[in-house]
């Protein structure tokens, strides 16, 4: 069973920057592909950003491309997302996830959540 504790979130203003983390525990971290996701209130949950464990290769969704980006350290059992140059529409509940899947973009595959934390981007 892993567990995931995000970290990081808070209050920043448009145009600024922001640090998630997300602590692994009870699994083989190492081994294992990780996914952001955030929801807003009243939409869906989104998928933001991954990483796989083999190669490391990343994937974004278009609205954040450019902006966040998603690394892990396999020897702190952590993945981060940085956030660069947030908008206003960045706002929301983000969620680490961890999966063995090979399809990272859709949250039905991810086996292990985290609680989220509120990222608040002021206008």
């Amino acid at each position: 069973q892993v567990q995931l504790v995000e970290s990081g979130g808070g209050l920043v203003q448009a145009g600024g920057s922001l640090r998630l983390s997300c602590a692994a525990s009870g699994g083989t971290f190492s081994t294992l592909n990780m996914g952001w996701f955030r929801q807003a209130p009243g939409k869906e949950r989104e998928f933001v950003a991954a990483i796989r464990w083999r190669g490391g290769s990343t994937y974004y969704a278009s609205s954040v491309k450019g902006r966040f980006t998603i690394s892990r350290d396999n020897a702190k059992n952590v993945v981060y997302l940085q956030m660069n140059s947030v908008k206003p529409e960045d706002t929301a509940v983000y969620y680490c996830a961890a999966t063995g899947s090979f399809y990272l973009n859709n949250g039905s595959r991810y086996d292990y959540w985290g609680q989220g934390t509120q990222v608040t981007v002021a206008s």
